[in-house]
């Protein structure tokens, strides 16, 4: 299946949406039941919640015949073990962010996000119109799973910190929870990063075990308590320009369902993206409120440490398009598409951005 059945795919969600032909198109058509294991904790309503969202459209579409039973963090497997057990077949299908296995070949990066990489309307538009969709089914034969994106979480935050980041020299040392391609930049300016799952965070920060962590936002951020074992909170997560999770789902398993079941995980992922993105724009603005006004010291990077970042991300592309063919493949495609994305959002969105986030500034929104 391909990126060009979401026509199709957006018709059949308007039938069920509308409770007409739906069930009709079901008939005689085979009770599938799935697993499918999530990398998060069910206190999380959005980033869980999407999984949530996911499973019960599935069902909807198929007149119930076709169920996915959703498992958190732990359950099954643990959260870092998601793509593993699609792979060997314990479970049909998992939500996850695919940078978590960066270790297996970093490649998987390009499916979540990349230092500097692209927002969240650039990497859509690089998945489902680029060719990026197209790119990482290719790539994750290799595993396999197939993909689909399933939920976004906008840009991201850059973490709580026990001391204040003033220079690249503070980065010296720091032991910070960061996941993805993310780490290895950190690494070349000293830090020391570790890749633990959400819900384990904030015991590692209470304990002192790591100095800083990121996660995604204020909403999330606030709910996992990180405010109360770290009080300095920055921006912006230039890892995470726009993190989108993944739906990997057995290769075989997939090859085998109907193709009116395909179809419907394909619309109802596509309605997940849309519905993940606005929760997080709607929650996240309340959220930061509280967090500041509860005491969260709240600053920018310095400029010094975005472009020591920047610099030290360029170097690792490098480095790894050189030892790594299939990341060097995506990673030229990926870079083009965004040349051309900020290219054209410097003319029109940011320029008016920019222009209302003056005006929000001088109080005048």
């Amino acid at each position: 299946m391909n990126r060009r059945n979401l026509v199709c795919n957006a018709g059949l969600g308007a039938v069920a949406a509308a409770g007409l032909a739906a069930p009709a198109l079901a008939q005689g058509l085979p009770q599938i039941k799935w697993r499918m294991t999530s990398s998060f904790p069910k206190s999380l309503d959005t980033i869980f919640g999407a999984g949530e969202h996911f499973v019960r459209r599935v069902a909807q579409l198929t007149d119930n015949k076709f169920q996915i039973r959703l498992f958190s963090a732990g359950e099954i497997v643990p959260a870092l073990q998601a793509l593993d057990a699609v792979q060997n077949g314990t479970v049909e299908c998992c939500h996850t962010a695919a940078y978590y296995y960066v270790g297996k070949d970093p490649t998987f990066a390009f499916d979540t996000a990349v230092p500097f990489g692209l927002n969240t309307r650039q990497h859509n538009a690089w998945v489902y119109h680029g060719g990026g969709l197209e790119l990482m089914r290719e790539f994750y034969r290799d595993y396999n799973v197939t993909s689909h994106l399933l939920s976004h979480t906008g840009a991201q935050m850059g973490g709580w910190y026990r001391r204040e980041i003033k220079t690249p020299e503070d980065l010296k040392g720091l032991k910070m929870r960061i996941g993805g391609f993310a780490g290895q930049v950190l690494t070349k300016l000293g830090a020391v990063p570790q890749q633990i799952a959400g819900g384990d965070i904030y015991p590692a920060l209470e304990k002192g075990t790591i100095d800083a962590a990121e996660w995604v936002g204020p909403y999330d951020d606030q709910k996992l308590g990180f405010n109360k074992v770290a009080p300095f909170y920055y921006y912006p997560g230039w890892w995470e320009g726009g993190a989108a999770l993944s739906l990997f789902t057995n290769l075989k398993a997939m090859e085998t369902l109907p193709e009116l079941y395909r179809y419907a995980i394909e619309a109802a992922a596509g309605e997940v993206v849309a519905w993940s993105v606005a929760k997080y724009d709607a929650q996240n603005p309340r959220a930061l409120r509280e967090l500041v006004a509860g005491g969260t010291k709240l600053s920018a990077f310095p400029q010094a440490v975005m472009e020591a970042t920047f610099a030290a991300a360029n170097e690792l592309y490098t480095e790894t398009s050189a030892a790594n063919p299939r990341f060097k493949k995506v990673h030229d495609h990926y870079m083009a598409f965004r040349r051309e994305q900020v290219l054209w959002f410097r003319v029109a969105e940011n320029s008016f951005d920019t222009f209302m986030a003056r005006q929000s500034a001088n109080n005048r929104i």
